[in-house]
């Protein structure tokens, strides 16, 4: 008697499953040198952080009075507004006849916490955008920090870097710390006009080096060193319909603008983002016995904010077109 496969059907295990689970594809996050940590916002919803305003000279003459003039002094807000989570359970049944549940379970978890950062990132970038005001200029000592591409499909060209870094220059921001966060799609650009590489480039770069041992990873691709600008790549942006007041990128699905972020992360002073962690992202788990499951919940709350705008540049470029 032969015994084959289509004479034995019964007994062939048609469908395998590899002890190998596959995950999803992440990019790395944002090291936290990229915005300040607020440490003494321990409890209340709302910080004020106060301000202090530029000292004028004047011209003194021997025997009379000086002028005096009042301190000046302002405050900025943080307040906690994010508080997100995510739900998930095992049952019973689920348990007895599975495999690889309690691996189920990590990854699952995993997942949860990759999906809280990505928003925390997200809603980082957006908080960026927003800080300044849209269909204006947002100029600085008379130079824009906001520059929408007026190019043929809206495209990135190495004069914006220029006008940026000198609107930078003019506001007296410290050439060291200078951060260009763009669209794939703009290094895509960069690439195809201008022909960057970027490994010798990262090598002699310190700033990035020591960025990179702390685990900065792939996805945030260090591109190039560029009138000063360290540029990396995010897929994080914000992404809309975006203007200077002088020209705006075309709307709609296909040609959607994406809001490039361009800022100093020199020290703590010059960073213009900063961020408040109230909870951390937290796993608590509990038995159902009506429902014969294990339920798990992970939350997590923050708060994010603008501290100062002159450190702060946006160019608004295609998020589809590369030349």
């Amino acid at each position: 008697m032969a015994i084959t496969s289509t004479s034995n059907t019964a007994f062939v295990e048609a469908t395998q499953y590899s002890n190998f689970i596959l995950e999803n594809l992440h990019d790395g996050l944002l090291p936290g040198v990229f915005y300040r940590d607020v440490s003494d916002f321990g409890s209340g919803t709302t910080l004020n952080i106060k301000t202090l305003g530029e000292a004028n000279i004047q011209e003194v003459e021997e025997n009379s009075p000086i002028q005096y003039t009042p301190i000046e002094s302002g405050t900025v807000t943080l307040t906690i507004t994010d508080y997100v989570g995510d739900g998930w359970y095992v049952t019973d049944v689920m348990r007895q006849d599975g495999a690889q549940i309690e691996a189920l379970l990590a990854g699952r978890g995993k997942e949860a916490t990759y999906a809280i950062q990505e928003n925390y990132e997200t809603r980082l970038l957006a908080v960026a955008n927003s800080a300044q005001t849209d269909a204006n200029a947002n100029s600085i000592n008379g130079f824009a920090h906001r520059i929408v591409s007026a190019e043929t499909n809206r495209t990135i060209t190495l004069q914006h870097l220029i006008n940026m870094k000198l609107a930078f220059d003019k506001a007296d921001v410290p050439m060291a710390g200078r951060v260009g966060i763009v669209d794939p799609v703009v290094e895509a650009t960069l690439n195809t006009t201008y022909q960057i590489t970027a490994a010798a480039n990262m090598d002699a770069n310190p700033f990035f080096m020591e960025v990179m041992k702390g685990g900065f990873a792939r996805e945030h691709q260090f591109i190039t060193n560029l009138y000063g600008w360290n540029i990396i790549t995010s897929n994080r942006l914000a992404r809309g319909t975006w203007s200077d007041g002088t020209s705006t990128t075309t709307g709609g699905t296909s040609a959607s603008g994406v809001a490039n972020v361009f800022m100093c992360v020199a020290d703590d002073h010059t960073k213009p983002l900063m961020s408040a962690w109230r909870q951390q992202p937290r796993v608590e788990g509990e038995r159902n016995k009506d429902l014969q499951r294990d339920e798990f919940v992970q939350t997590a709350r923050w708060g994010l904010g603008a501290q100062r705008v002159d450190t702060l540049g946006i160019i608004g470029t295609s998020a589809t077109a590369i030349e």
